[in-house]
């Protein structure tokens, strides 16, 4: 089934009007106050059971979207779903109906296609096209199964290879955003990247593979473009407002935390039950809910096995978590326990046993990709686990497409560049400031993600940030699980004021704003828990840099500013001070940092 859409002048609009889309040939251009940023080339999609292509008529307005909807992490914990619908209908030659239906948003364009009277088609492929000029400014990652690659500044799609993944950040006009991604994943679908091997400023819309034939009616996932300022795209909730609200009646055992983590400092640590002891030490020192059991954990040493690891840690009033290979994506010389989860009934048995032995979640690796059947498994995988009360945290997967809203128990994902890659290889070294002053804007605004930051110390390979720069990461990303990555005696001997920052870290914000920055460049993010703001800025660069800090949303209240800045010296790199006024500017060394922590004072007796 096909389209060629044509549709009437009538403009569509977002409720405040800053968002308009018109058609435009085949397809649409989108507006942002009356400045052009977006351009669908073409728009349709093809299924194996259609003759001709359809057809469609006049765009008109199919109402409103108006819907509260509550968060347990993510950059605000109250969410607003706000947007104004439009469909545009028409049929194939057999008479089938499909719709095209938007949803703008003030921050943003949310649209699907809907097909109805499907005899076990199976999809073929997506005509969206997203034309995006040779110069414009774009962070764009080249596609991999994981996700774990830079968003390099460039001005171009050129190059040998044409497959990107999700999300996409433009810059059409100097000062406008447009992100590009997904959302709302459901059963039968299969995610989808971005080609443009055809011509270098055209990028196709191209599902992963999906042979279920399909049956009555179907919709692909949400596309989705954030649009608007660099604060509109790093606050938007668009990617969870266009998702299907969770089904769970119970969520009162679902608690964010921070987490003990071994693999950075020991990658076979977890088949060491002393070492796993020593994790679990340091989560009871820094007061840390959880500790993370790695891989390996089913060869533990020394006659001791993983239910002896998960006893001390709970004697220790620690939560455990443990590891498995999702043994669908790296099986051969991979890490285990493998085979496991695959089929219903053993995954069944062994997440009844981590429930009944005191397991609080499960972090799954290995994962193969973005096709209907990695989809199918993943939802698998975070049911069954909430049926038994397990958190769950993907590694080595898709990125998230707001399956924490419709799965609250999914509490991170990684599908990052993150710190572990200090374990791999030395490119992370020089590049680590940069790649992470460029995440806030892009992979941290579509959802959680399990960059496993705050190192001290060093892997492998050395980093060269700041220990301001390694604080700051846990207050500018989000994660619903933040593991730390470090070594317990890196930690424990850090200044009282720091261990007890991490200490007391929130990992569920009620409000997150973006006080300034610019994609690899620098990046300062304010976020809310309770009446407590953190205020967190990283330098991406090698110079040293002052940072403007415009906190006018604090104005008229009074706080109490803890306060960790960079000395500039190697032997003392702290700068610890407090205070009860707001700097009007930081500035940051090479690659720096700070963390500022405002707690709301009593005024007068």
């Amino acid at each position: 089934m096909g389209v060629a859409l044509t549709v009437s002048g009538r403009q569509a609009s977002s409720p405040n009007g800053a968002i308009t889309l018109q058609p435009k040939g085949g397809g649409y251009v989108i507006q942002y106050r009356h400045l052009p940023v977006l351009e669908l080339s073409d728009v349709g999609v093809k299924t194996t059971g259609s003759q001709t292509e359809a057809t469609f008529g006049k765009i008109r307005k199919n109402g409103r979207v108006k819907e509260d909807y509550q968060m347990l992490i993510g950059k605000r914990t109250h969410c607003t779903n706000r947007a104004n619908e439009y469909v545009s209908e028409g049929t194939d030659g057999q008479g089938r109906t499909m719709r095209l239906v938007f949803r703008l948003y003030d921050d943003g364009v949310a649209y699907r296609y809907e097909l109805s009277g499907l005899k076990g088609d199976t999809f073929k492929e997506e005509k969206t096209t997203y034309h995006i000029a040779e110069g414009t400014r774009r962070w764009m990652q080249r596609w991999s199964d994981a996700y774990e690659g830079f968003f390099p500044l460039s001005t171009t799609g050129e190059g040998k290879n044409r497959r990107w993944g999700y999300p996409a950040l433009l810059e059409p006009q100097d000062g406008v955003f447009a992100l590009l991604t997904e959302a709302n994943i459901e059963r039968r679908q299969s995610a989808s990247c971005l080609y443009n091997e055809g011509s270098a400023d055209a990028y196709r819309v191209c599902p992963a593979e999906n042979e279920t034939p399909l049956y009555g009616d179907w919709h692909t996932p949400w596309r989705v473009a954030i649009i608007g300022t660099l604060a509109d795209v790093v606050e938007s909730t668009l990617v969870t407002d266009v998702c299907q609200h969770s089904q769970l009646e119970d969520v009162s055992w679902i608690h964010p935390g921070a987490v003990s983590w071994i693999y950075w400092a020991y990658n076979h640590g977890s088949n060491d039950y002393n070492i796993i002891c020593k994790y679990v030490d340091m989560a009871v020192a820094l007061h840390l809910p959880y500790v993370l059991i790695d891989a390996e954990w089913d060869e533990m040493k020394d006659g001791k096995t993983v239910e002896d690891a998960v006893r001390y840690t709970r004697e220790k009033g620690v939560k455990p978590m443990i590891w498995y290979n999702s043994s669908v994506g790296w099986v051969n010389g991979a890490p285990g326990p493998k085979y496991r989860l695959n089929k219903p009934e053993d995954r069944e048995r062994e997440f009844a046993w981590c429930e009944r032995i005191g397991v609080a979640g499960v972090k799954i690796d290995f994962f193969s990709g973005d096709n209907q059947m990695n989809m199918d498994y993943s939802i698998d995988l975070i049911e069954c686990a909430a049926k038994h009360h397990l958190l769950v945290n993907f590694h080595g997967a898709t990125i998230p497409r707001g399956w924490q809203r419709t799965y609250p128990n999914l509490l991170t994902t990684e599908a990052v560049y993150g710190a572990e890659w200090y374990n791999n290889v030395p490119t992370f070294t020089n590049r680590a400031a940069a790649h992470n002053a460029t995440l806030p804007f892009t992979r941290n605004v579509i959802g959680p993600m399990d960059y496993t930051p705050c190192t001290f110390s060093d892997s492998q390979h050395p980093h060269i940030t700041t220990h301001a720069h390694e604080l700051a990461l846990t207050v500018l990303f989000e994660s619903g699980l933040q593991h730390l990555a470090d070594r317990p005696e890196s930690y424990l001997s850090q200044p009282t004021e720091v261990q007890q920052f991490l200490s007391t870290l929130p990992v569920v914000w009620d409000e997150t704003r973006l006080v300034a920055g610019y994609p690899g460049e620098y990046a300062v993010l304010a976020r809310r828990c309770g009446t407590t703001w953190y205020i967190a800025g990283i330098n991406g660069k090698d110079e040293e840099r002052e940072i403007t800090l415009p906190l006018d949303f604090l104005k008229n209240q009074h706080f109490k500013v803890l306060s960790f800045t960079d000395s500039g010296l190697k032997d003392s790199p702290w700068r610890i001070t407090t205070g009860d006024h707001l700097p009007a500017s930081v500035s940051c060394q090479p690659r720096g940092g700070f963390v500022m922590r405002l707690q709301l004072a009593k005024v007068g007796r």
